[in-house]
């Protein structure tokens, strides 16, 4: 088992670019480098989707998904996909998700995914969350979708993969509104949950969808729009 490692110190400068990171280890060694970033994790409907990648040449444009209009993450993931050296992507279905808690599906989401990658690879940078038993040195990085090119990457790699999935979902179950909110707990999205009660593709260990279904008086506040496992911090 790989154990998290940095190289050398060094310094990352602000104003170095998205691709800083990427530069910095591959100087000493270490690239090519992995991203690895998740989509979904604090939606109450729907699958986890994480997704790794490995960049070849630089993109113009690339930034944390939520950062770009639904046009442009479709238009730049599908350069991602032409030019990358390697994309992998694991999806987790809400029934996992319920049996084994977010966290530990989310961390083990990644670990798949960067071990399914095709290419060789010398460090994995994660988003946020270190994660133990990869097949190469790593490091969690604050806000990696935002500082380093192979995170936001994998973070619009994983956001466009969910989406086309959520509109899938929406043709089997249009009253929820799933291509609309993904998922997440809008306001709509908890009326149709205290209208309908929900379906297959709900989180059923999420408080927003324990507490609803018919007769539940669930108001349109209810855990403040959010969808917080019951059994995790709700800052998970």
């Amino acid at each position: 088992m790989t154990t998290a490692f940095r190289p050398r110190p060094s310094v990352v400068r602000r104003d170095s670019g998205l691709y800083g990171y990427e530069r910095a280890l591959r100087r000493r060694g270490l690239g090519p480098v992995a991203g690895v970033d998740e989509a979904g994790r604090g939606a109450c409907a729907g699958p986890l989707v994480v997704a790794a990648v490995v960049l070849g040449k630089e993109i113009d444009g690339l930034t944390d998904s939520k950062l770009l209009s639904p046009a442009r993450r479709e238009e730049i993931h599908d350069r991602i996909l032409s030019t990358a050296r390697a994309v992998e992507t694991v999806v987790i279905p809400p029934d996992e998700i319920d049996a084994h808690g977010l966290h530990r599906c989310n961390i083990t989401g990644m670990r798949r995914a960067v071990a399914r990658l095709s290419c060789d690879f010398g460090y994995v940078l994660t988003d946020g969350f270190r994660v133990e038993g990869l097949p190469a040195p790593s490091l969690a990085v604050w806000k990696g979708d935002r500082v380093a090119a192979c995170v936001a990457a994998a973070s619009i790699v994983a956001k466009v993969t969910r989406d086309r999935i959520m509109t899938a979902l929406d043709e089997q179950h249009p009253e929820y509104g799933f291509a609309v909110h993904k998922g997440y707990g809008t306001a709509r999205h908890r009326r149709a949950l205290r209208d309908h009660g929900p379906c297959p593709q709900h989180r059923f260990s999420f408080i927003t969808v324990a507490r609803s279904g018919p007769g539940s008086g669930m108001g349109e506040n209810e855990v403040g729009g959010r969808c917080c496992p019951t059994g995790e911090p709700r800052g998970a």
